[in-house]
């Protein structure tokens, strides 16, 4: 690949890992820049995976280091992720996702309307505490977004966090810091897959990750010391984005 693409993805990633780290949604500048830029749908989609799981891991260890994220439910949580990750992955082999993007035009449209019309939403903790009932819907989350990451993929960290505030009661920082640690989870899960079907391209791939986990680790500290006065307003854009790029792809 020329120096110039090479140069470009960089560029692109650090952007994607750095929006990515705090609402979720990189994936939308991401994988269409590798397209862009040539490379074929099914490498575009490996290579993207390596670098924003680079990305993911870098994000999810600031959140640890800073103890923006609740360990006391996320270790029942991340069997959930696995699992759901797994099923997902081998669903793709045998189903057609695209049957889901009217689905997810339609609840992305939900998550920026509620968010933008809910002012107070997410801006303080009230998640109740670990037991049967948290675990419970905590599981439920992990393993129905974890599916669909495995299975799909686009906006699992913005459902994470919509879903960790409206269902358990998390604020924005915890529920950013909870859900990218479970996104990790599910995207090894997907990379180990592209990675045994030689759909990856490192000589892109390596460069682009070593920008998002530039873009990855700024982004976090970012969101960690500005909580829902910046998660907010970004999750919702991103939202509307995914949402109209959706659009775009059935209309083409």
């Amino acid at each position: 690949m020329p120096l110039k693409y090479v140069l470009s993805l960089c560029v692109i990633g650090f952007i994607a890992a750095f929006i990515d780290s705090i609402a979720g949604g990189g994936g939308i500048i991401s994988l269409p820049g590798l397209m862009v830029l040539g490379v074929p749908p099914a490498y575009a989609l490996g290579t993207n995976k390596f670098a924003s799981t680079c990305a993911s891991f870098t994000s999810s260890m600031t959140f640890i280091k800073y103890k923006v994220y609740d360990i006391n439910l996320l270790k029942y949580l991340v069997f959930g992720t696995l699992i759901g990750a797994i099923l997902g992955v081998k669903a793709v082999l045998s189903l057609d996702s695209s049957k889901l993007r009217i689905i997810i035009i339609i609840l992305m449209i939900f998550v920026a309307i509620y968010t933008l019309l809910s002012k107070n939403v997410g801006s303080v903790n009230n998640f109740e505490g670990v037991n049967k009932k948290t675990i419970a819907i905590g599981l439920i989350i992990s393993i129905v977004l974890g599916f669909y990451d495995g299975f799909f993929g686009p906006g699992t960290g913005s459902f994470y966090i919509f879903l960790f505030i409206i269902l358990l009661g998390y604020d924005f920082r915890i529920s950013a810091g909870n859900g990218k640690i479970l996104n990790f989870v599910s995207n090894v899960t997907s990379l180990v897959l592209f990675a045994i079907s030689s759909k990856i391209i490192y000589s892109a791939a390596i460069p682009m990750a070593i920008a998002m986990i530039v873009g990855a680790r700024f982004g976090t500290k970012v969101a960690i010391k500005n909580g829902a006065k910046l998660i907010r307003p970004i999750l919702i854009c991103v939202a509307i984005a995914y949402a109209i790029k959706m659009v775009f792809d059935i209309i083409k």
